[in-house]
């Protein structure tokens, strides 16, 4: 199965393109389902069908889902939650507090990503398009699994520590014919514990398998949106996930000659160029803005005409290495890594500012935004390795 994420500014018309591109996938043979993992779902409304927490049949081939979050983390979580609860209830902290401090960070959201795993292993679909929430939210999302292991094995620390207070208690209880100990410790929460994050586990080692799975990074023409995809584009790199092509959406088209909009076209076609110096050599895949509402089945047709041709939007689009960000050392060095082909060192330039790094390479350029971690890093070397150049950032 082909796993396809798209993601992208809030706003920028992830819902439509995922909905388009599920189309397509469907109307080429391909059985698809489309899921919505942003909580402001507006998938059904880009379908014009009602869309639930189950997968709806929309067309031939062709399946949607809107993930409910609180669905979701009954379905994957529940079970845990209740027995995480009961050690906290039994403390003397009320039961709705209980739920809360159980409830860890992220894992809500990260409830949603248990769908992509359950679909995989099924193998029930050829293709699964998600519509993603927006760019800081997949961020927290994909980065999920490294940041509530922690949480989660202190919590489970602290309940398994009172399991071995309490079951002896429990025991003396029961022989004494005082069964109402009020608790069921679970023999096997700590089992489920551990199944949940090998399947966290598995869906990352699924959506970092350029094989599999692609993110695609849906933009508007605006120097705002293309300044914060730029950042998501280098987060994801850190975790490994491979994005094969930018969508560049609600272009204004040629026809469009009213002197109304004569600045806003050039404006557009600035930032269209500042798209190619920021991504390198990742297809650029482009639609233009429609004279109505994106939303049935026939306008998210004329939507896949104009964004793929005669493209295969289930392919892999990219396979190449635009930048590379490796943590050295624990983190107290760095390492970018570009790669530059042919080129001779004394075509380069390199220009440093806090938050990016500009090359220049004879005619072209390229615009990287780095990540918080190196803003207050300096540069100590840059050298040509094996066609690449190697960036090294240290305190």
């Amino acid at each position: 199965m082909r796993v396809i994420v798209h993601t992208g500014k809030g706003g920028v018309g992830k819902t439509s393109i995922s909905a388009a591109t599920a189309l397509r996938c469907a109307e080429m043979g391909l059985k698809t389902i489309v899921i919505s993992t942003d909580t402001a779902h507006s998938l059904g409304d880009a379908l014009d069908v009602e869309v639930g927490p189950e997968p709806t049949l929309i067309a031939e081939n062709l399946w949607a889902q809107e993930l409910d979050t609180r669905y979701s983390m009954q379905k994957y979580w529940g079970k845990i939650q209740d027995y995480l609860g009961n050690f906290f209830n039994r403390e003397g902290i009320a039961k709705v507090n209980a739920a809360e401090v159980t409830i860890i960070p992220g894992l809500e959201e990260g409830a949603q990503l248990l769908w992509i795993s359950e679909y995989f292993q099924a193998g029930e679909y050829d293709v699964l398009i998600v519509d993603a929430a927006p760019t800081a939210e997949t961020i927290r999302l994909l980065s999920l699994p490294d940041v509530t292991r922690w949480w989660v094995e202190r919590l489970m620390r602290i309940a398994r520590g009172l399991d071995s207070v309490i079951r002896p208690v429990q025991k003396l209880l029961q022989r004494s014919k005082r069964t109402d100990v009020g608790i069921d410790i679970g023999d096997n929460a700590w089992d489920q514990v551990q199944l949940l994050f090998d399947t966290l586990d598995g869906v990352r080692d699924l959506l970092t398998n350029p094989e599999h799975a692609s993110i695609r990074l849906v933009v508007n023409p605006e120097r705002m949106v293309i300044r914060e995809t730029q950042r998501t584009y280098t987060y994801l790199n850190l975790y490994d996930y491979a994005t094969d092509a930018i969508l560049v959406n609600r272009l204004l088209p040629e026809q469009v000659q009213d002197p109304f909009f004569s600045t806003w076209k050039q404006r557009q076609a600035q930032n269209l160029e500042f798209v190619r110096e920021a991504f390198g050599d990742l297809p650029l895949l482009k639609a233009p803005l429609f004279g109505e509402e994106v939303g049935g089945l026939h306008i998210l047709r004329r939507l896949a005409d104009e964004l793929y041709g005669e493209l295969n939007p289930a392919d892999r689009l990219f396979d190449g290495v635009v930048h590379k960000l490796e943590q050295l050392d624990g983190g107290s060095k760095w390492l970018l890594r570009v790669p530059i082909g042919f080129a001779q060192k004394e075509q380069l330039e390199l220009f440093r500012s806090r938050d990016e790094i500009s090359l220049s390479v004879g005619p072209y350029r390229r615009n990287i935004v780095l990540p918080d971690a190196l803003h207050e890093l300096e540069i100590t070397s840059a050298k040509f390795e094996d066609k690449f150049l190697n960036i090294r950032f240290e305190a």
